[in-house]
């Protein structure tokens, strides 16, 4: 079974990840995995990439689709099939992707793509306070300290909602192009994120076990 797993960020996408692996036994992958490994075996686009990123540049697309070629053409991945996870970002890597798998002659079964309304992954997102003594991390609604008080307590720039909304807004514009191109293909199976994390999952085992 060969799978994209898709959802903005907070939407629970890494947790699912983990279950899906553990019980379908396919391959997670991910981007960040994918490039330390390339870079540590040193296969020839882990060293272009690596001139890229030791400048502190981007990696260019045609390196990560070329590293990403590299690790769908390896053997576990042709035995017990995949989770693509962090990849494709952009229409163009979905077009190369689907280039890819055609040249491995691998089909892509099925995007499991977990939908949260953005409203709710704002106020789970931009909860995070900090300890301005002991550095400790809380969350106002999910996590609250026993002793809250405005001034022991700060936020991050990063986790203030509108920053938060600001990096959703991004993720929803280039993610969008993404999830139309593979429905246009019947590949997107949509699992509503806004429930309990074993509900999402039996959810998406539901889906899993009429594709396998």
């Amino acid at each position: 079974m060969n799978l994209l797993i898709m959802g903005l960020p907070g939407a629970g996408k890494g947790t699912q990840a983990a279950r899906i692996v553990e019980k379908f036994g396919v391959v997670h992958i991910s981007t960040g995995d994918m490039f330390r490994a390339a870079i540590a075996n040193q296969t020839e686009m882990g060293l272009l990439a690596k001139t890229y990123i030791d400048k502190g540049e981007l990696v260019p697309d045609e390196v990560t689709n070329g590293i990403v070629k590299e690790r769908l053409a390896q053997e576990d991945v042709k035995q017990k099939g995949f989770l693509l996870d962090g990849y494709p970002r952009t229409a163009e890597q979905a077009h190369a992707l689907d280039t890819t798998l055609s040249t491995l002659h691998i089909k892509l079964d099925g995007v499991i793509n977990i939908i949260v309304d953005p409203a709710h992954l704002v106020e789970r997102l931009s909860g995070r306070i900090i300890n301005r003594k002991t550095g400790e991390s809380y969350h106002k609604i999910f996590n609250p300290p026993t002793d809250y008080n405005e001034t022991d307590y700060y936020q991050r720039e990063d986790d203030k909602p509108e920053t938060v909304k600001r990096r959703l807004d991004v993720n929803i514009a280039q993610s969008q192009p993404i999830i139309d191109h593979y429905r246009t293909k019947g590949l997107v199976y949509d699992i509503k994120g806004d429930q309990e994390i074993e509900f999402v999952f039996e959810d998406i085992t539901e889906v899993l076990l009429k594709l396998k």
